[in-house]
């Protein structure tokens, strides 16, 4: 049986980044970083990818920061603004391993609040079953449980699996459990680990 293979999200397939936006709204580029790592940081948004309503959240961090009022609530506002597209040459290699017959699979940390506003203009979510959301199941990576909830849904074993992303912590994870774990860095690199691991991909992009 051909292994399954199980594809991030954000960074891998689809160019998510909170800049995209934040260069439009802040003129000095030092105060949209410090707005980024010290008001709207990661592990503020992370509450949102294990199902934190982001009402809430916004509204508990305007009361924090309330000279950044405007631009905490286009976080969530504009947060469209926020994805520029998908990476192509990693859609094509996912759409190469789909024609390959290989099963396929999602595992991404992403706000269930958001992600339905950008779906439908990513045609390849579709071939990604079962795609496991973050803030739709209330658990996230890099903890073992929604690995766990993934291998229970396609109903294998982590060793017939291929675990690509481009969090550091998130393949720590997977290789802890016994996964195959691929470290996206660039869609050449990927081409690449993926024939080295005998999957049928073409060697051009």
């Amino acid at each position: 049986m051909k292994k399954t293979i199980i594809f991030d999200l954000g960074g891998v397939l689809i160019d998510w980044n909170p800049r995209h936006l934040y260069r439009k709204i802040f003129v000095d580029q030092e105060e949209m970083e410090f707005f980024l790592s010290q008001i709207c940081t990661p592990d503020w948004n992370a509450q949102m990818d294990r199902g934190y309503p982001f009402k809430t959240a916004i509204r508990e961090l305007t009361d924090q920061y309330p000279e950044y009022a405007l631009q905490i609530q286009a976080f969530f506002e504009r947060w469209e603004e926020m994805i520029v597209g998908s990476f192509p040459e990693t859609v094509k290699i996912l759409e190469e391993i789909k024609r390959a017959g290989y099963p396929l699979a999602g595992l991404s940390n992403w706000s269930g609040e958001t992600l339905p506003r950008v779906a439908h203009h990513f045609e390849f979510l579709a071939w990604l079953d079962p795609l496991v959301v973050s803030g739709e199941v209330e658990m996230v990576k890099p903890d073992p449980e929604i690995f766990q909830y993934l291998l229970k849904m396609i109903q294998r074993d982590p060793g017939e699996c291929i675990f690509i992303d481009d969090i550091e912590i998130n393949i720590q994870t997977a290789e802890e459990l016994g996964f195959e774990p691929i470290h996206f860095v660039s869609p050449i690199q990927l081409r690449s680990r993926l024939a080295e691991l005998g999957i049928l991909v073409n060697n051009q992009i």
